[in-house]
Formats: structure tokens, sequence, C-alpha cells
């Protein structure tokens, strides 16, 4: 297991992007705090293939609801990652399997990332 942060790290209702390993093995993933729930999704529109965040760590819509992609916009569910507004509408964002232990936020070694 590799441990990312604490929960408190991360303000509820918002995300913080980590990298995951490093070059070629490098993945870039987002971690959302939902209370006492965290999901983690690999950091990339499903449409354009780009980042989420516009500026580190700004992933949240400005309701913050809603994951959104910087690029066009697009809306994602926090619970489920699903694409309910914009080019990728249905699509959904590549899950990453993140637990929480106490209050410490960790990852498999190496993430399992289910296809998107």
């Amino acid at each position: 297991m590799t441990e990312l942060c604490r929960l408190d790290d991360i303000p509820d209702r918002t995300g913080r992007g980590f990298a995951l390993g490093s070059g070629t093995g490098r993945l870039d993933i987002v971690v959302v705090r939902w209370g006492d729930r965290v999901f983690g999704y690999v950091n990339s529109c499903p449409h354009a293939r780009s980042p989420l965040d516009w500026t580190p760590d700004r992933f949240m819509s400005l309701d913050g609801r809603h994951l959104q992609c910087a690029i066009h916009g697009a809306l994602f569910e926090v619970e489920t990652g699903r694409c309910i507004q914009g080019p990728c509408m249905g699509q959904h964002l590549t899950s990453i399997p993140v637990t929480l232990n106490g209050d410490r936020i960790t990852v498999p070694n190496p993430p399992l990332t289910p296809a998107s």
C-alpha cells in the first residue's frame, strides 16, 4: 500500500491530485473527499484525455457538487465518475481504488485500474 495523505489534508468536498510512479509509469490521479468517504480516479477526461484540473488541485465545479473538466466543462458525479453533462455524456472516469485506513488515504501498490 502507498499512503497518499491524511483525510484532513483534503478539505471536505474538494479534490487533490497525486502522481503515482514516475517516468513512463507515472499515473496522475485525483482523490475526492466527500465527508468521511474518498473516491479516486485517473486525472484524465474520457473525452479529451486531458487533466481535469484547470490549476493544481482545482477539480470541482463552482457549486462544489461535481468533478469538472477544465477543457470543456464536462461534469462528473463524484461517487461514480459518470459524466452527466458535456461531450462525454454517459462515459466514466477511470476509477482508482482508494482506501481510508483510520485517518490515512492509501492506494494499492500498484494501483488496480479497471477498464474505463
